[in-house]
């Protein structure tokens, strides 16, 4: 379209559009909400939330540790506290917060109004959110995991942890993962067939390439878990499958290689979100394009694929052929190699650029600092006779949370503040940003580094109180005090995001002046995203003059209309018309969510869960009568 029709219907009916794509009011509208950014927000308030109670977890943990022979927590509640820490931080913060960021951000990356399927975005927040309540609502009623978050047979058979908690922990898998794979679905079509026309493949962010690559992840890894966990729910614990017991024929590690087969790509799942971040900040913070740009999407797919490959390094101490463990072993220490690309790629960015020292960019630093340490000490353990010596200790824990953390705590909150201008139209403070990130990163490296040596001089996991005289106590102690540093570190972000949201400067529609479509559209954005429709022509569309850029006309303002493009290079296909908001997710996830928590009890509850479900259901895709709003 020539510039000269784009100013012509650059006028669209603002006030038809909003009403068109507006939320119902009152409590209905609430639970109703099917736009993306709203469910998005939600996924990023909620997962938050958790990570304050995981981390309130892992303080107490470090309380009890700091000293020896300490009483503060005794073995049953570290076991507990241990378990509900890690299932929080893995299942219930960290891939749910990512992909709520990516429900929030990619619509409007690639320049569209919705995800491609809103009811179902809504309806995997609410089995997300119910999970999260199942999980720890069985604590008022003294039904409390304490297998780890990983639940290894035989430790989590009745035998050994008898009651219903470790039952409301496979059972909380079946919820998040549900919640993840109906993100998944939507964020592959939204990205693949509602591109802005014009934005190939060759052009796309590489944030919604770091999106597109988890999703797909999450298709071909969720899964298993999901498997696992109900193995191991109906075996001795349930209806007596004997999958896991080798009393009748089953095998324990048969759990562990299925397990693993989703929790090491459940690594990169986490952390590739973290790289289009990187990628997105640093672009806009350096004035230039991102350098490598296809290295970088291709070492991404190679993550993608080689994380599928290595999941019995988890597993060496197991007993394994030969031509095993050297197979695993040389995708432990390959998969360094696509990450190290990217590394290399970013520094050549800001080598080349003229880089902008704000709060997120500190956060880019600390975020390649740690990983790099936790990159370095996986390849440490992918050497067999390493791993052998530092398999169940201390190292271990230290290694995981240097790439865990730094591989997507530090990058997410990089990430918050860059885009929480385009969250709330206001800007974060700059200098409690930067204090807050010195304090996180000082805290998290006494916390975590001292945990190396911890493992080097024999500490292992899992162990809840220490007899004095092992060596273990300074070290003990300093991580216990870098804990505290950390708490205070998240206590000074959270603050500066409230006081920003209430009082921050205002920010206006793109205060980075970056390249990325999401920047063009109001801050916070009006619920229709873009009054018309972005035509793309470089990778760089905010970039490019003014007098260059093309709209897309045609789309009607009375009906949610969005417009499907082709796969590959984004040309125009055809207009779909979206649902209206409705009640039947919530209603739908509030069926299935009653049958599974009730299932841990009787396996009769499946066929209930099938019932409300399938009524749910019905509902939903009722046909519902064309709704035309009047100019």
């Amino acid at each position: 379209m020539t510039p000269a029709a784009s100013e012509q219907h650059a006028h669209a009916d603002l006030e038809v559009l909003r009403r068109t794509w507006s939320s119902r009011p009152g409590l209905l509208g609430w639970l109703s909400e099917i736009n993306h950014r709203e469910i998005g927000r939600r996924y990023i308030l909620t997962a938050f939330f958790f990570l304050l109670v995981g981390g309130l977890e892992a303080f107490l943990m470090r309380l009890q540790l700091a000293k020896p022979e300490n009483t503060f927590l005794s073995a049953a509640r570290y076991n507990q506290i241990f378990t509900l820490h890690g299932t929080t931080m893995m299942f219930l913060f960290a891939v749910p917060v990512m992909e709520g960021m990516g429900v929030y951000l990619v619509p409007l990356m690639v320049g569209t109004r919705n995800v491609a399927f809103p009811r179902l975005n809504a309806f995997g927040y609410w089995m997300y959110l119910a999970g999260g309540i199942f999980l720890y609502g069985c604590a008022f009623f003294n039904m409390i995991p304490d297998a780890g978050w990983f639940a290894y047979p035989p430790l989590s058979g009745p035998q050994y942890s008898p009651g219903k908690g470790v039952d409301a922990w496979a059972q909380m898998i079946t919820f998040t993962e549900i919640s993840a794979l109906c993100v998944a679905v939507e964020l592959i079509v939204t990205i693949l067939k509602m591109r802005a026309p014009g934005m190939s493949l060759n052009r796309m962010p590489m944030y919604c390439w770091s999106m597109l690559i988890q999703s797909f992840m999450i298709v071909f890894a969720m899964p298993a878990v999901m498997v696992a966990s109900t193995m191991f729910l109906l075996n001795d614990r349930t209806i007596g499958t004997h999958f896991v017991n080798p009393a009748e024929g089953g095998d324990p590690l048969l759990y562990q290689h299925v397990f693993w087969f989703f929790g090491h790509p459940e690594v990169y799942i986490i952390f590739l979100p973290a790289l289009g971040m990187i990628s997105s900040i640093l672009e806009t913070h350096t004035r230039r394009r991102i350098f490598g740009y296809p290295a970088l999407v291709l070492s991404l797919v190679g993550n993608g694929f080689i994380a599928f490959g290595l999941w019995v390094h988890h597993m060496f101490a197991t007993g394994l052929p030969q031509i095993g463990e050297a197979y695993f072993t040389a995708a432990s220490m390959m998969i360094a190699i696509t990450s190290g690309v990217q590394i290399f790629c970013w520094l050549a960015t800001m080598w080349s650029g003229r880089l902008q020292l704000t709060a997120a960019v500190h956060f880019v630093f600390g975020f390649i600092f740690i990983f790099v340490m936790g990159g370095m000490t996986g390849v440490m353990l992918a050497s067999i006779p390493l791993d052998l010596q530092a398999h169940d200790t201390f190292f271990v824990v230290a290694h995981f949370h240097y790439v865990l953390i730094g591989g997507a705590l530090f990058p997410l909150f990089g990430g918050f503040h860059y885009w929480f201008p385009k969250f709330t139209g206001r800007r974060m403070d700059e200098r409690l940003g930067k204090l807050s990130f010195w304090i996180l990163f000082i805290g998290f490296n006494l916390t975590f580094f001292p945990m190396h040596w911890l493992g080097m001089i024999g500490m292992t996991r899992r162990i809840y109180t220490y007899l004095p005289g092992l060596g273990w106590e300074r070290w003990n102690l300093l991580a216990s005090g870098g804990a505290v540093i950390i708490l205070l570190g998240g206590i000074l972000f959270i603050t500066n995001a409230l006081r920003s949201r209430a009082n921050g400067a205002r920010a206006g529609n793109d205060p980075w002046a970056a390249s990325t479509l999401e920047w063009e559209a109001e801050s916070p954005p009006a619920p229709y995203n873009f009054p018309n429709l972005p035509v793309v022509t470089s990778r760089t569309p905010l970039w490019t003059p003014a007098a260059e850029r093309s709209i897309v006309v045609g789309l009607r303002e009375d009906r949610r209309e969005v417009l499907i493009t082709s796969v590959l290079d984004a040309e125009p296909h055809h207009r779909t018309v979206q649902p209206r908001p409705t009640l039947w997710p919530i209603l739908t996830a509030l069926g299935f969510s009653i049958g599974l928590a009730g299932s841990i009890f009787a396996f009769s509850w499946y066929y209930v869960a099938s019932v409300l479900g399938m009524i749910g259901l019905i509902g939903w895709f009722w046909p519902e009568r064309p709704l035309e709003v009047a100019a």
